[in-house]
Formats: C-alpha cells, structure tokens, sequence
C-alpha cells in the first residue's frame, strides 16, 4: 500500500464519496480519519451515519469513487497530495466490520465496506 495514501487518511481531512450511476451522481462526506484499512490492504471500512442517498444507489450498481486529500503530506509537484480510490461498496450492520467500527464509533447506523479495485494518485 502507498505509504502517501496511509498518511492521507490518517490527517484530519474532508473525505468524499461518490456514486457512479446516480442520476444526478450522489456524494456524501465523512473524515478521512475515520476510515480504517483492514489487514488485507483491500478493504476500507468507513462509518456511516447517514449515507442513505448512495445506499439506494447500491440497489442498482456498488460502484464509487472516493477522493481524499491531504496539504500536510507531499505530493507529485508539492504540497499536498490527493488519491482518488476506485472500488465496490457494501453496507453492513452486523459481522466483524460491524462490531470493530462500532467500538469506535457508537454513533454509526452502518458500516460502508469497500472493496479497493484501484488508487491512483491526483496530485
């Protein structure tokens, strides 16, 4: 795994989320920080208190991108560095995502599991 995108996610920065097949596209936010990588290094789990516009989405196509930022982290001609993260989502409510998000975060109604198919590097 880029060692630039763990340090993206880790920083205190807006994280957005977006359906490729909705009609307008839907996009929701949350923090970058609040995501976690599972072990794997193909799984991304965000909490999700909201997120019912690209729940729905999912009923027809999983597919979304997420792009996340960070100034702190350098990156191709700079300061700042961005990834775009390509891939499939599932909402859960029960299983290990499930029990290992909500210990940390009590607030969620759901986990959004995304399965990684790409990250590419913006800036």
């Amino acid at each position: 795994m880029d060692p630039k995108f763990l340090a993206v996610i880790k920083d205190s920065t807006p994280a957005t989320i977006v359906t490729v097949n909705g009609q307008p596209a839907h996009v929701v936010n949350t923090w970058s920080h609040y995501m976690a990588l599972v072990n794997d290094q193909k799984t991304l789990l965000i909490p999700a208190a909201g997120m019912h516009s690209i729940e729905t989405d999912f009923e027809h196509d999983r597919q979304l991108t997420i792009a996340v930022g960070s100034y702190k982290v350098a990156g191709t001609t700079g300061t700042g560095c961005g990834f775009h993260v390509h891939g499939t989502g599932e909402f859960v409510t029960s299983g290990p995502y499930w029990e290992q998000m909500h210990a940390k975060f009590d607030w969620i109604r759901a986990v959004l599991v995304v399965t990684i198919d790409n990250i590419e590097q913006k800036i």
